[in-house]
């Protein structure tokens, strides 16, 4: 017999033709829409009960979804008092400095509460949120020592306020999803809920663009300009609420839909990218509207 050697061996083991894998079963057709998201929930849009959901109690990274928290606290105290948000907000240093999105105001700019909320929730603007928390973290000083920096104070109130909504999978290190915030899809959902109850902050985050002149620091006006990052509300039926992109967190969106008197949230945490969470969003939206018994095509879903 005669013997290979170990170098036919080897060619012969290289030049067989490669094995497929097996294929993955089919798709089950009953069931939510495939999607890239790491986690993933559908919730009651009034009460903020899930309803479906992927890994929705998992903690995870959360980026400017943060904001939702952020808007809510100041909203809040503007509920007990309006002429919060006619309080004048000075640009500092740090606030203009910070990294990342941006409502694109520099040290120095003037301007009511009521408008910096647009630079907030528009354009995601993490300085905004930065300026906004030194402005109100000492009203929020029983949750911290009294003086000082009130931004540490800010989010410690960010954090009380989750715990008194439950929100075990939340915490918060800033105010603007820049860090290790964390957080639930099943979480932002509950907390969206409460947040939608007002009416400033559904204006808020259902708005796609707005301008404002900025006073600056030299007392020359100028216009800013910001436009929602939401492409959602470019769609009749969709309006808001907030997106998160960070390398951590991947592709974040809180969103709001309503078809006739139904209203439910939907919450993508990692998606694969960042148009991919607008599409997966209106997918969950409409496999959810179809399990409550809506079987017409609407404004809601129509185009796609």
């Amino acid at each position: 017999m005669k013997r290979l050697s170990l170098a036919a061996i080897l060619f012969a083991a290289l030049s067989a033709p490669a094995q497929a894998p097996p294929k993955a079963p089919p798709e089950a057709l009953d069931g939510p829409p495939v999607v890239t998201a790491k986690a993933w929930a559908v919730a009651d849009g009034k009460t903020g009960q899930l309803l479906w959901g992927v890994n929705e109690s998992e903690s995870r990274p959360i980026a400017s979804t943060t904001k939702i928290m952020t808007a809510w606290l100041v909203l809040s105290l503007a509920e007990s008092d309006a002429k919060v948000l006619d309080e004048t907000i000075i640009y500092s240093e740090r606030a203009a400095a910070t990294r990342g999105s941006s409502a694109k105001l520099q040290t120095g700019d003037r301007l009511p509460v009521r408008e910096l909320f647009f630079g907030l929730l528009l354009p995601s603007g993490n300085d905004a949120a930065v300026a906004l928390a030194e402005h109100f973290g000492g009203r929020f000083a029983a949750n911290g020592p009294a003086g000082g920096d009130p931004l540490p104070l800010f989010i410690a109130e960010m954090n009380a306020r989750a715990k008194t909504l439950g929100l075990t999978a939340t915490s918060y290190v800033d105010p603007n999803g820049l860090g290790t915030n964390r957080s639930s899809a099943r979480d932002l959902a509950v907390l969206t809920s409460h947040a939608l109850n007002n009416e400033r902050f559904r204006e808020y985050v259902g708005t796609r663009r707005h301008e404002y002149a900025v006073t600056a620091a030299s007392g020359e006006k100028r216009t800013v300009t910001w436009a929602n990052t939401n492409k959602l509300l470019d769609v009749e039926g969709y309006d808001g609420v907030k997106t998160g992109t960070t390398t951590p967190a991947g592709n974040c969106l809180v969103a709001s839909g309503r078809r006739g008197t139904d209203h439910l949230l939907v919450v993508v945490l990692g998606a694969s990218s960042t148009d991919g969470k607008f599409v997966e969003a209106r997918n969950l939206f409409r496999w959810g509207w179809r399990q409550r018994g809506h079987t017409a095509v609407g404004a809601a879903t129509r185009g796609q």
